[in-house]
């Protein structure tokens, strides 16, 4: 209930409002995800009623809004169509079961508090994953705005088949609704972000249908939609399949703990307010339990939808139990009419949804700032959108974790010195700037690992060896290093023996206590001396000023 409570009184009201206004977007939203996951229609309206409510009450942020995603569906589509023919009760049964999978990965990720894994996932890769995402969405979703027959090949012969039949295939009935579409929920977007665009093409498209039989014209329809609830039940999936259903549900969790921790964070400091990224990881695995018992697909913490929800001014779960009680509503009273709804609208919708999904503005800034993880961007990108959806999440997760390594193995070493008024300042390596005649003060800036020792073993003991005039004290300033392994400790036993024997006393300053704790237990501080060890730089150019003949 931490995402509810506290509540106050004079608030109910409009968390009531949000929360209807929300479901106005919503709904045409989660039927357009439907269509990128190959689900049956019907199943997208599933995602926000079970779902949905268990994440209010089990989750832990406030703003997280949970429900069907872009990102998900892709994956669950890009991978299950070769195991199942889409919207079958097989298919159906894969995607529910890998709704369970994925809830048991995130109930365990919660357990063992693993929520921090999220963090591995840079922004510059989640910028190219979903930038890929977008653009396979959306060129997917041509064929069906055309009404051109459409087949499952991959993205580039789809853009080469649809190019090459466009004068002698298109479907122009088709085609102008689709753009009639996309037409009324730009100019909605234009006039305010609370007007629910999608919702007045939709609702237009269905009415049209029904008054003038669009179906006789050629155009496709969806046709009858089961309503009322869902059917509690546990998919009927082979256990020889599970296996792999699992490796999909695994892409499924990698992006449900990037998307759901980074949303999650952000409107938590947004708003000044507490939230656990592993009890939200319980609440995730709960709604989705409730997606797979409820016969739909995987749901996520979506950050399209949260940014809806604080548009329309919901700032508690209680506004996502407010769409909840609307799709209820819907489900039990209003399904026929979307038996009328054309499948060039949903299309159409889901082609913006797609575009909305590729970040120009972020690709540009990384372009422009980042050139190098530009690069890591493009890469993935270019693995969803021409290999799968799937191998660019693992993609995605190995480059994050090249960078994070990148950035560590070649940490920004410094050299210190005193400045005239007696602070401490940094200077370029290369420089070989003395904090002190005959006196050198090397700051490492990072853990100290098995991948960098050697930069540090051939940095140190070419500033020793280079040192002009020649070194008296070489001092390592370990402020920035919070761990040592073993393998770099012992690495360091042998720096510190090769400095002895070029005639210069080794000192360290600026130790952290677990870090100390380890020079104990290895050996290290016995051989510099407790008593070169020292608090600050400062306290090395005290004392080795206090030496005879310095």
């Amino acid at each position: 209930m931490e995402g509810i409570l506290p509540l106050g009184r004079a608030q109910v009201p409009a968390e009531i409002i949000a929360g209807v206004t929300f479901a106005a977007l919503a709904i045409p939203e989660v039927m357009g995800y439907t269509r990128i996951a190959g689900m049956p229609v019907v199943t997208g309206l599933y995602t926000i009623l079970l779902p949905m409510a268990v994440f209010a009450f089990f989750g832990s942020s406030r703003h997280l809004v949970v429900g069907a995603d872009s990102a998900t569906a892709a994956i669950i589509a890009g991978s299950l169509i070769a195991m199942a023919a889409p919207r079958t009760p097989e298919y159906v049964g894969y995607a529910a079961m890998i709704a369970l999978l994925a809830a048991a990965l995130l109930v365990a990720a919660s357990l063992f508090r693993i929520g921090f894994v999220a963090d591995f996932l840079s922004r510059t890769v989640l910028i190219g994953f979903l930038t890929g995402v977008g653009i396979q969405i959306a060129i997917g979703q041509t064929a069906g705005m055309t009404g051109i027959p459409q087949d499952q090949y991959g993205t580039l012969l789809q853009v080469i088949i649809f190019s090459g039949s466009i004068p002698c295939c298109v479907h122009w009935p088709t085609l102008l609704l689709s753009l009639t579409v996309i037409g009324i929920i730009l100019v909605a977007r234009k006039i305010g972000t609370r007007i629910p665009g999608a919702l007045i093409a939709v609702a237009g498209a269905m009415l049209a249908s029904f008054l003038f039989d669009l179906s006789s014209y050629g155009i496709a329809i969806l046709g009858p939609v089961p309503g009322g609830l869902p059917v509690i039940s546990f998919p009927d999936v082979a256990l020889s399949e599970i296996p792999e259903l699992t490796g999909i549900a695994v892409a499924c969790f990698v992006v449900i703990l990037a998307q759901s921790a980074a949303t999650s964070r952000a409107y938590a400091l947004k708003f000044s307010d507490s939230y656990d990224e592993n009890t939200d990881l319980l609440g995730l695995g709960l709604a989705n339990a409730a997606a797979g018992i409820s016969g739909t697909f995987v749901v996520n913490g979506s950050p399209t939808k949260t940014e809806m929800v604080y548009s329309a001014g919901g700032r508690t779960q209680l506004t996502q139990l407010t769409t909840v009680a609307v799709v209820l509503a819907v489900l039990v009273f209003i399904t026929r009419p979307l038996s009328y709804l054309p499948s060039a609208a949903l299309a159409a919708v889901v082609f913006l949804i797609g575009l909305h999904l590729v970040d120009i503005r972020g690709m540009a800034s990384l372009r422009t700032r980042r050139p190098v993880e530009f690069g890591v961007a493009l890469i993935t990108a270019f693995t969803v959108i021409f290999v799968s959806v799937t191998i660019g999440i693992a993609v995605a997760v190995v480059l994050s974790v090249m960078a994070h390594l990148r950035h560590s193995y070649r940490p920004l070493n410094t050299l210190l010195i005193p400045t005239p008024r007696g602070a401490i300042k940094s200077t370029p390596l290369g420089e070989g700037q003395q904090a002190a005649e005959g006196l050198m003060v090397y700051r490492f800036g990072s853990n100290l690992y098995f991948a960098n020792e050697s930069r540090f073993t051939t940095e140190v003991l070419d500033a020793v060896t280079n040192a002009s005039p020649a070194l008296k004290w070489f001092c390592l300033s370990a402020a920035n290093i919070g761990d040592v392994d073993y393998t770099s400790a012992e690495t360091l036993k042998l720096v510190i023996s090769q400095v002895h024997k070029r005639g210069v006393t080794f000192v360290m300053s600026e130790v952290g206590d677990h870090v100390r704790d380890e020079f104990d237990r290895d050996g290290i501080s016995a051989m510099v001396g407790d008593d070169h060890i020292f608090e600050s730089v400062q306290d090395v150019i005290e004392a080795y000023g206090a030496q005879d003949g310095v």
